[in-house]
C-alpha cells in the first residue's frame, strides 16, 4: 500500500468511527443495549467491506488500469450481494435492533464515500512526470 492509499483509507475511517461512535451512544440511548449492538455491527460491516474493496483495487491498481476497473466493479457487486445475505440471515433477529443496524450501515455509507472522495481530493497527483525525457532527442527533457 502506498502513501496515497493510506491517505485516502484514513481519510474515510476516522470520520466513519466517529460517526460510528455517535450511533452507537444515540442508539444505546434510543433502544438501550440491542440499539447500541445493532448500530455497533453495522459500524464493523460498514468498515470492513470499504476496508476490503479499497485494498483489493490498489491491489489490482499494481496491475493495470483495466484490472482496477474490474475489481472495482467486482468489489462494488460482491459487497451489495454480501449484504444482501446479511440482512436476509438475520431479518428476523431479536439479538439486535434492525433499524439501529440498517440507519448506521446507511449513515456510515455515506459518511465513508464523502470522506473517501474528500481524501481523493487533496492528494497531490502530479499529471505528468517532471523527470522524463522526450523520445528521439538525447538528454534534453521535456
Amino acid at each position: 500500500m502506498q502513501a496515497n492509499d493510506l491517505q485516502v483509507l484514513k481519510a474515510a475511517a476516522i470520520p466513519t468511527a466517529l460517526l460510528g461512535l455517535v450511533a452507537v451512544v444515540v442508539s444505546a440511548v434510543l433502544s438501550g443495549g440491542k440499539g447500541a449492538l445493532g448500530a455497533g455491527i453495522g459500524v464493523l460491516v460498514v468498515g470492513a467491506f470499504f476496508t476490503i474493496g479499497l485494498l483489493a483495487v490498489v491491489y489490482a491498481a499494481r496491475i493495470s488500469p483495466t484490472m482496477m476497473m474490474a475489481a472495482a466493479m467486482g468489489v462494488f457487486f460482491t459487497k451489495i450481494l454480501a449484504l444482501v445475505v446479511l440482512l436476509t440471515a438475520f431479518e428476523d433477529t431479536t439479538v439486535w435492533s434492525p433499524m439501529a443496524f440498517a440507519l448506521t450501515v446507511i449513515a456510515c455509507t455515506i459518511c465513508w464515500t464523502a470522506g473517501e472522495a474528500r481524501g481523493f481530493l487533496k492528494l497531490r497527483i502530479l499529471y505528468v512526470d517532471p523527470d522524463a525525457t522526450v523520445p528521439g532527442q538525447f538528454g534534453s527533457k521535456r
